[in-house]
């Protein structure tokens, strides 16, 4: 879910900007939500997935394969962050999503039935479910392709704002806005799904392009401290309290912080019965969360043999296709990314 204050960001505090603006830079990508985004996206028209020749789902291979080169020929140093164990406090939401994905198998399988075949790609889409198989075989096919990627001790969204905080990377890249709350300084969406895209229940095509946020400019042009955002994200529902508080959306919420301008005594105000766990709590989390130092970040030339094992052999691949693909991730490596490996400081100010 994230939270969801899209509503109350200014337009001119969102900068539509092309892939060549990131040349150069390293960004942390949240794992899960790219790779959920390449389980809905990538499907047959009745939202069947593309599958290898024991059924096992293959889509998110696809993508993270040959989006991963798209960025890395533009130059873009990308590394995946990749979720640990969800704080107890998510439990709630982890449940919801279990309960949507199994009604939306229920609605495929009847849309199917009455021939449907745009509802059932659109039910298809919410009942896709990443297993722990599917995870470790992304996490083996970026490593043969030389691209680094962390894991997360909890929330992939957290290590990821605190790697930029660093200055490890220079910013995170998510569709959620969680980021900003956790105090990433800067946000890039649509970085995974950045092209040509066919719009929900219409037959029209939009061009999506990456947008960058930065927190320092959107608290600017709100008036507002990043404990106040977090505030707002509490009233209008995160991963923790999915409901929110009753009638409350982001307008109401933006105008609640900046009346009470102590975020705590805020919280703290609230009726306890909204909320299935203490709001501090929840506002402590993302001050604080669990994070990480436990990384290197390095990117390698491909491993063309492992790729193909993973690929090809395994899941059934065209193997023009791959060669074709590693052939322009050699390419951006050496073009891009090699001697760049004696220190991220270095390259990090070009």
């Amino acid at each position: 879910m994230g939270v969801n204050i899209r509503e109350i960001i200014p337009p001119d505090a969102v900068q539509v900007i092309e892939l060549d603006a990131l040349r150069f830079k390293a960004v942390a990508i949240d794992a899960y939500n790219a790779l959920y985004q390449f389980l809905a996206a990538i499907r047959q028209p009745d939202g069947t997935p593309l599958m290898d020749s024991r059924g096992r789902v293959t889509s998110h291979l696809s993508g993270l394969f040959y989006r991963t080169i798209n960025l890395a020929e533009h130059g873009i140093k990308v590394v995946y962050v990749f979720d640990g164990k969800p704080p107890e406090m998510k439990q709630a939401e982890i449940e919801r999503r279990r309960r949507v994905k199994t009604e939306a198998v229920k609605k495929y399988e009847e849309a199917i039935k009455r021939g449907d075949i745009e509802a059932a790609r659109r039910y298809a889409q919410m009942a896709a479910r990443l297993t722990d198989d599917m995870v470790q075989d992304a996490k083996r096919l970026l490593e043969a392709m030389g691209i680094p990627y962390v894991q997360a001790p909890a929330e992939g969204e957290a290590q990821a704002a605190y790697m930029a905080r660093k200055g490890d990377v220079w910013a995170a890249a998510s569709q959620d806005y969680d980021s900003l709350l956790f105090g990433s300084p800067r946000l890039v969406r649509n970085l995974t799904i950045t092209g040509r895209r066919k719009l929900p229940r219409k037959n029209v095509y939009v061009e999506i392009k990456p947008e960058l946020i930065e927190l320092d400019r959107l608290l600017k042009a709100l008036g507002i401290t990043r404990e106040q955002l977090i505030a707002i994200g509490i009233l209008v529902g995160t991963d923790y309290n999915p409901d929110g508080v009753k009638g409350v959306g982001p307008k109401t919420a933006l105008k609640m912080v900046r009346a009470y301008r102590d975020p705590r005594k805020l919280l703290e105000s609230l009726p306890r019965s909204e909320f299935p766990v203490d709001p501090l709590k929840i506002f402590e989390y993302f001050l604080n969360p669990p994070v990480t130092d436990d990384y290197r970040l390095e990117w390698r030339p491909p491993d063309e043999k492992k790729v193909f094992e993973i690929l090809v052999e395994e899941h059934d691949f065209s193997p023009e296709r791959v060669r074709n693909a590693l052939e322009r991730l050699k390419k951006a490596y050496n073009e891009f990314f090699r001697g760049q490996q004696l220190g991220l400081d270095a390259w990090l100010r070009r």
